[in-house]
């Protein structure tokens, strides 16, 4: 319902805007600044490895999530708000990994560790984009079975097609414009020292380290839009799910609370490995100054979650099952 075609928008118009600040200027001088992304190890026996590892899983994320949204396109029996919530995650999470992976897979191949200016805040904008649209839609998604298992009789007139449009609407709106401010925050920054960023993509916590200029205002920012789009719609989560299993100890039928269970299931799967990522990786860089273990921590919430949730998706749910095994079903009597 549009997921697409908005994204198309916001990449135009985020490059255009980052395009007018790619140079600073020093005193009279104006100069493009490049960082250095250091990347997993400097080991060059190791590159072959990372690099086909790396492919491996991108190949493996972006070919999962695809069939996900060719199944609930192709299949009438899947076109319902859960499922419309799905394909619209699935999306994002190939986003995700686009904006980190193929970056990475080049400065390998090349041999070259330099990311430009302009480049690194764009790569800094859709990575907190796009976990931003994972953290609402899953708020969303839970919402969709707090309806549909709690008011059942009322399903279908609350979670109508409008709705539905309107709130992943709304994801895309609120994620543009959190990372637009943060943008615009990083913007005023000076950096007066050589910039090597000890990660694999251009992180934002990294790039206010290496600032010279005061951070204050970025570094509140970043702890309010935490509590606000984190720790928040956890909150609603929780509370969604803690309606969900009073309903369910109070249904008579075995089997409407096996229904309710495989539809929940996948959807709190994803959540837990989400959140616990997330979590993971903030703990992490605590606790260590470490920056190999910090990289080694982002990856688990940058490719492997967006590659684990198609195969979450299908292999705990019949229906979505059933829809890939049609689909390639009629691509294999195609060939």
């Amino acid at each position: 319902m549009g997921g697409s075609s908005f994204l198309l928008v916001h990449i135009a118009f985020a490059s255009s805007f980052l395009d007018t600040s790619a140079t600073w200027k020093t005193g009279n001088k104006t100069r493009i600044l490049e960082f250095l992304l250091l990347g997993f190890s400097e080991d060059l026996e190791l590159q072959p490895f990372i690099f086909g590892l790396f492919l491996s899983m991108y190949l493996v994320t972006v070919l999962g999530n695809l069939l996900i949204i060719l199944a609930v396109g192709s299949d009438p029996h899947l076109h319902s708000p859960m499922y419309f919530f799905l394909s619209v995650l699935s999306l994002v999470d190939i986003c995700f990994s686009t904006t980190i992976v193929p970056r990475m897979l080049v400065n390998i191949q090349t041999e070259s560790k330099a990311i430009s200016y302009m480049d690194c805040l764009t790569q800094v904008y859709f990575s907190m984009l796009f976990p931003i649209l994972d953290t609402l839609l899953l708020t969303v998604m839970a919402y969709d079975r707090f309806v549909a298992i709690c008011h059942p009789l009322h399903y279908t007139a609350i979670m109508n097609p409008r709705l539905c449009g309107l709130l992943v609407f709304f994801t895309w709106f609120i994620g543009f414009l959190t990372s637009l401010l943060h943008i615009t925050l990083m913007m005023n920054l000076s950096f007066c020292r050589e910039l090597e960023i000890p990660h694999f993509f251009c992180e934002l916590t990294h790039i206010l380290s290496l600032a010279c200029s005061d951070t204050f205002l970025n570094s509140t920012l970043i702890y309010v839009m935490t509590g606000v789009l984190g720790v928040f719609p956890l909150i609603g989560i929780l509370f969604s799910y803690s309606r969900i299993a009073s309903s369910i100890r109070r249904m008579t039928s075995s089997g409407g609370k096996q229904k309710a269970f495989s539809t929940c299931g996948s959807h709190l799967t994803v959540v837990s490995l989400f959140y616990g990522t997330g979590v993971g990786v903030h703990f992490t860089s605590a606790v260590t100054q470490a920056s190999q273990k910090v990289s080694v921590a982002s990856v688990m919430y940058t490719v492997v979650t967006p590659m684990l949730n198609p195969f979450i998706y299908s292999l705990r749910n019949k229906d979505v099952k059933g829809a890939l095994g049609g689909l390639l079903g009629r691509a294999a009597s195609c060939l």
